[in-house]
């Protein structure tokens, strides 16, 4: 068997409320995590796409599950723990445009994730895997389990793909920083914001001396910059009215290497990205908004219009 994409990491039960949590009231169940998040976005493209992680045996890991399957991804690389729950974390809309996340993913079966597994996750022969700087912080078993995912996968000629995707609620950048250049070494394609390149040397030119291939760098509603050995292309990100922030960086990350898949050119690959950017921030949740690849050009249509 063999696959386009691993991604690896941790998805939880996502709970979100609509208002201050300390004033209680009604809280939509979904599923989040960056690295699934990415997967629904590529399988939702049409490419076979596996996530890797471990979930517990219980109904919140059940929900995960059940929610990647629908979603067309490969799940044959997941461990059911039966000592650890499932991660959670609760999404609070404290203002219109401003969302504070709160985790409860500490001790978690995602935590737990480990070496052994990364092997079970190399087994599915992908073309490329994609990991992130969150999982790292979640634990060193997760840690030296990301770097085992990142060394086997170069063994087996596969890209790899990092989002930086710092997180300071996990880990404090000074914690953060070595695990993240070394992490950051073992990449072909690393995708990051400015202040989170700062954390691995700050300069795009560097990382590809290093043996990175393309740099690209979001910069938000500026748009983003790719880099490679011999020239620097920026697109600027699409104009849409902002429903919720939340996902648009994993949907970015799908977009783009959707596009590498896809072999195309560096300029389509960061339209694409920003297209699924647009989809992701254009609707509530962290992937429920995702397009379909026969959807893409909904995104050309003028406001108002209607598909019939």
């Amino acid at each position: 068997m063999s696959v386009d994409v691993v991604t690896a990491g941790e998805s939880m039960l996502a709970l979100r409320g609509e208002g201050p949590l300390r004033l209680g009231g009604g809280l939509a169940v979904s599923i989040a995590g960056a690295e699934s998040n990415v997967a629904i976005g590529m399988s939702r493209l049409g490419h076979r796409v596996a996530w890797a992680g471990r979930v517990g045996q219980d109904e919140s890991g059940s929900l995960v599950m059940r929610t990647l399957a629908a979603e067309g991804v490969e799940c044959g690389g997941v461990v059911r723990d039966g000592d650890r729950a499932t991660g959670m974390l609760i999404f609070e809309k404290r203002l219109p445009d401003v969302t504070r996340v709160e985790y409860h993913r500490r001790d978690s079966a995602g935590s737990r994730w480990c070496a052994a597994d990364a092997e079970r996750a190399l087994s599915l022969n992908p073309r490329l895997v994609h990991v992130t700087g969150i999982t790292p912080a979640l634990s060193q078993e997760a840690r030296e389990a990301t770097h085992a995912l990142v060394d086997g996968a170069k063994r087996q000629g596969a890209t790899v793909s990092v989002d930086i995707n710092f997180r300071s609620r996990l880990w404090s950048a000074e914690t953060a920083a070595p695990h993240l250049r070394r992490l950051v070494s073992g990449a072909d394609i690393v995708i990051a914001s400015p202040d989170e390149l700062d954390l691995v040397g700050g300069d795009p030119a560097a990382l590809i001396r290093a043996g990175a291939r393309e740099v690209v760098v979001k910069n938000g509603v500026a748009g983003a910059t790719a880099h490679e050995a011999d020239r620097t292309v920026t697109v600027p990100a699409r104009r849409v009215t902002v429903v919720d922030s939340i996902g648009a960086g994993d949907a970015f990350s799908a977009g783009y290497l959707s596009g590498w898949l896809d072999e195309l050119s560096l300029e389509e690959r960061m339209e694409r990205a920003h297209t699924l950017g647009a989809f992701a921030v254009a609707s509530h949740g962290d992937w429920e908004g995702l397009p379909r690849r026969d959807e893409l050009d909904l995104i050309d249509l003028a406001s108002g219009d209607a598909v019939r």
